[in-house]
């Protein structure tokens, strides 16, 4: 599909053909533009960073606040789920047009809530800059999704690897920065954060320019169609994507109970300081950032199912093992948990967009959106039970739920498939 047409979509599976994305290299021996690649990557860390943020000053809010489980649960539902409802919308709106400048735009809509964050007077002041920074997440993913898929020079796992490891850095950075500025000194410091965004506006819109020349050289010379071949039936693929997505939720609910309730059960159970349970979600979020620039080029390598299979399969041993193990225990565990879950997105997202080529926004955005949605639910649902039962029992509960990897096994081979097809 041509950018800025108004053709309806095409349907997926079986009616479908593979027609090349207009802004994606046509020619295989064409290598990456890394300098895009690294600048995607940035601004990614950039974003994730002050996402970060929201959770890493919880103990800090409900203190400060009088705040429950359940209201703070909340406060990542709201962020979460404005990401999740507007991303896929934003994905499909941009697969027909797309929008170089969207991602500063983005930006500066983060920004403000990050200002508004740090200044909010009362508990739906804070609600509110948190639905402001989920939107603005919600413009980025997705369009910058597809400018790294643009960029990729046909290296699609390394190229998401690259964009989603900036965000996973970001993660582990907001925390310790949390922890160094924000917790001494107080809420206010949020706004030396500003800065953070600044910068990423400035780096986005140099993505946005290139984005901008690129469109218009697709635009103006003739779209190479190349060979045209049926893909699987709709009802696999629709099937394949519901699986993938119930791998999301399994993923994504168990690294929310880290990200929003790890450094509460540390606290907890080994009575450690806020300042100390920070460092140990960093090194956690480390691991995290570790396996997601894995994750990719080794489904690029070895194919995207066994990379997905043993990245959520895989870390059920440990999941289950932590919740009965000493302090030390605890570190060494999360880190090893966090490499091995994290290296299975950027597999499983270029999987879900090679299920239905042409749609690279509208899967970025269901996927990226769906994470975000299940991270939120899984907030508000783990809070729920954190304040009838205990912060310990959520982990005794999360550790069974990289058992659901085994759907995997329900899953085309794709590059089984693509072999049967060019040899008939």
């Amino acid at each position: 599909m041509e950018p800025g047409t108004e053709d309806a979509p095409q349907p997926m599976g079986a009616d479908a053909v593979d027609r090349p994305d207009p802004l994606e290299p046509q020619n295989p021996a064409r290598k990456a533009v890394l300098g895009i690649l690294v600048a995607l990557s940035c601004s990614h860390m950039l974003n994730d960073i002050i996402q970060a943020l929201i959770p890493s000053i919880y103990p800090l809010i409900k203190t400060t606040y009088a705040l429950s489980f359940t209201q703070i649960g909340l406060i990542t539902f709201t962020f979460q789920m404005t990401g999740s409802v507007f991303q896929p919308a934003v994905g499909l709106y941009t697969d027909k047009r797309p929008k170089p400048f969207s991602l500063p735009i983005g930006m500066t809509i983060t920004l403000c809530g990050l200002l508004f964050l740090a200044l909010a007077p009362n508990y739906l002041s804070i609600i509110a800059a948190a639905g402001m920074i989920g939107l603005g997440s919600a413009i980025f993913h997705p369009e910058a999704s597809r400018i790294a898929r643009a960029a990729s020079g046909g290296s699609h796992g390394f190229a998401q690897s690259l964009f989603q490891v900036g965000g996973n850095a970001g993660s582990a950075i907001g925390p310790l920065m949390a922890a160094l500025i924000i917790v001494p000194h107080g809420q206010h410091q949020l706004l030396w954060f500003s800065l953070v965004a600044l910068l990423g506006i400035l780096i986005l819109s140099w993505v946005g320019n290139w984005y901008r020349e690129r469109i218009r050289s697709r635009l103006s010379s003739p779209v190479h169609q190349g060979a045209t071949h049926r893909k699987l039936p709709r009802a696999v693929v629709t099937a394949s994507l519901l699986i993938l997505l119930t791998l999301v939720f399994s993923k994504f609910f168990y690294l929310v109970s880290m990200t929003s309730y790890y450094t509460f059960y540390l606290i907890s159970k080994f009575h450690l300081s806020v300042q100390a349970s920070q460092l140990m979600l960093f090194l956690f979020l480390g691991a995290v950032a570790l396996g997601t620039i894995i994750g990719g080029p080794m489904g690029d390598r070895f194919g995207r199912k066994k990379v997905v299979w043993i990245s959520i399969l895989g870390s059920a041993p440990f999941t289950l093992l932590l919740p009965h193990v000493n302090l030390w225990g605890t570190g060494i565990l999360s880190v090893i948990i966090g490499f091995i879950i994290s290296s299975a997105f950027p597999a499983l997202l270029v999987y879900a967009t090679e299920l239905a080529p042409g749609r690279i926004g509208l899967i970025s955005g269901l996927f990226f959106g769906a994470a975000f949605g299940m991270a939120g639910i899984g907030a508000a649902v783990l809070g729920k039970l954190a304040d009838m039962t205990s912060i310990g029992f959520v982990y005794q509960v999360c550790a069974f739920l990289p058992l659901i990897g085994i759907l995997t096994a329900f899953l085309p081979n794709l590059e089984r498939v693509n072999q049967r097809q060019k040899s008939s």
